[in-house]
């Protein structure tokens, strides 16, 4: 009788898996060390004196960080919740309802998508002086929905395709209003995907540099130009540790933006 023994042959590492490790390394190493110089406790990044948490209790006692905080709040909330209306209403319109312009019109609001920032940015400004219009937050909160109303819409959009079209006519069918069938049928199935494209807008919005500094007025500082204006004279502690902050948070609200996208496309399959 003879016994078969199976040999596992022994794994190989591939290119593909020495390509993805070395961009892995290439993307995340600098975060690795901006966090790790975060705890330094010399004021000077380039000189390493020991670890402390001196830095990240600075932080919350720093008015000008605490005040372009509050901007960035403001901006990333209005900008959210108006192109969360906006998004989801041009979303519907388009997956629902046929017009004429539709292909066009479709191809022209997903443009913030592919149109580089700093064009964004000089056309807002270009547009808002040609009407006089004085810059302040609000001008950024404007500008801010712009993007945001793209990412709102395309997230929505992904979440429409995986509904059943029928609940809605069925609905029209019982004797409800388009307008009912609206609120009662289809947007608690897109809440899901409303909720996804808005934590993902609000991170954009949140970290958004270039739009921001191009139409913002006198006293409208976001954090990121604060922390632009401040790494001029050199990257200190106190801006590594602002910085993994905001790296956490950004990180952790596209996780749950992407959870919940997730879960609502396998919820809306069954």
């Amino acid at each position: 009788m003879k016994i078969n023994v199976s040999r596992q042959k022994p794994r190989v590492l591939t290119w593909q898996a020495v390509f993805s490790m070395l961009m892995f390394v290439f993307m995340y190493l600098p975060i690795v060390v901006l966090a790790f110089y975060s705890f330094n406790q010399s004021p000077y990044s380039a000189r390493w004196q020991g670890l402390t948490l001196e830095w990240y209790g600075k932080l919350f006692s720093d008015q000008r960080i605490l005040s372009a905080l509050e901007n960035s709040l403001i901006v990333a909330f209005c900008a959210v919740g108006i192109a969360a209306i906006l998004g989801t209403l041009m979303a519907v319109g388009l997956a629902r309802y046929q017009f004429l312009g539709k292909s066009l019109y479709r191809g022209v609001s997903y443009l913030p998508l592919i149109i580089p920032d700093i064009a964004i940015a000089v056309a807002t400004l270009v547009f808002l002086a040609a009407f006089a219009i004085p810059l302040s937050i609000w001008t950024i909160v404007c500008a801010h929905v712009v993007f945001c109303l793209a990412y709102v819409c395309l997230v929505v959009s992904s979440q429409l395709t995986h509904l059943d079209p029928h609940l809605e006519e069925a609905a029209l069918d019982l004797g409800a209003t388009p307008v009912q069938a609206f609120i009662k049928v289809l947007l608690p199935q897109l809440i899901p995907g409303v909720v996804a494209g808005c934590l993902l807008a609000f991170v954009l919005s949140l970290d958004d540099f270039l739009i921001a500094s191009f139409t913002a007025g006198s006293g409208s500082n976001t954090l990121p130009m604060e922390i632009f204006s401040r790494i001029r004279t050199g990257v200190k502690p106190d801006i590594n540790a602002l910085s993994v902050i905001l790296i956490l948070v950004s990180g952790i609200v596209a996780l749950i933006a992407e959870l919940i996208r997730a879960s609502g496309q396998r919820k809306n399959s069954h």
